[in-house]
């Protein structure tokens, strides 16, 4: 339409067709249309290099940034190893825990779950409840038959709640003590101060009855479990595994990208 408009003004207002020769018009119209169209071409092949480039950088940039995740997150995992072998160093010597991930003892066993901590006590004879002397305060416990020397007198591991705690004679033979702890989110190390220590690092979470704990606990604690095994297996965390999702994603959504000199980790 425009070019329609543009030729029948030359036409009507200007000798643009007979004040020359055809060959001559031609020629002219010719030589103001390739001026023009290169001007067009270079205004555009220069708008289409800076948009890329631009485009370009914004890639890099994104890169770059994922790249520096994954450094200062491969700094932190291997701080975290060197954090390992020093908790591993300071638990030479420690006792590994038995099934109920407390402590078999000579003269009494405990085991633990993250709430509570549960004490069996043989006993050398058959007694009666009468016979029996249990005293429980927030940091000590006192354990043993009336006019004899306490089996347990010393301070606790930590602080329990006394008002719910509680004893029973099991067959007349084994004192039994079940304590409620204070901080139901760590596992204890020992019983009583003079205990010998376990290493709650080996405390396996599966043997605690998960179906009691909050919600909130118990997704940490089936968090700590899964990224212990994955640890085990020599796979990636949960939070790994988040990372990798998010470059998987990231490099599926740009195929002109070229990652295969890229390392990861």
């Amino acid at each position: 339409m425009l070019l329609e408009t543009f030729f029948g003004f030359l036409a009507r207002k200007t000798d643009f067709y007979t004040g020359t020769s055809p060959e001559e018009s031609k020629k002219t119209l010719l030589e103001k249309f390739q001026k023009y169209q290169k001007m067009a071409f270079e205004a555009h092949d220069k708008k289409k290099a800076e948009n890329e480039a631009a485009e370009k950088r914004r890639l890099e940039r994104k890169l770059k940034k994922l790249e520096e995740e994954k450094k200062n997150s491969s700094e932190q995992n291997k701080k975290m190893e060197e954090d390992d072998d020093d908790v591993e160093e300071e638990d030479k010597g420690k006792m590994k825990p038995n099934e109920g991930n407390g402590a078999t003892l000579d003269k009494y066993s405990w085991t633990q779950t993250l709430q509570e901590v549960e004490v069996n006590i043989p006993l050398p004879m058959r007694v009666k409840s009468r016979n029996v002397a249990v005293e429980f305060s927030r940091r000590s416990l006192k354990v043993g038959l009336k006019n004899s020397e306490p089996i347990i007198n010393d301070e606790l591991c930590k602080e329990i709640k006394v008002e719910e705690c509680s004893w029973y004679l099991d067959n007349e033979q084994a004192i039994v003590l079940q304590i409620e702890k204070i901080n139901k989110m760590e596992w204890w190390s020992k019983l009583v101060k003079s205990d010998p220590e376990i290493n709650t690092r080996k405390v396996n979470p599966e043997k605690s009855n998960l179906s009691d704990l909050d919600g909130e606990t118990r997704g940490m604690v089936e968090k700590m479990m899964y990224d212990q095994r994955q640890k085990e297996m020599g796979l990636p965390t949960s939070d790994e595994q988040k990372k990798q999702e998010v470059l998987k994603k990231f490099m599926s959504q740009h195929p002109e990208m070229d990652f295969s000199k890229c390392k990861f980790n």
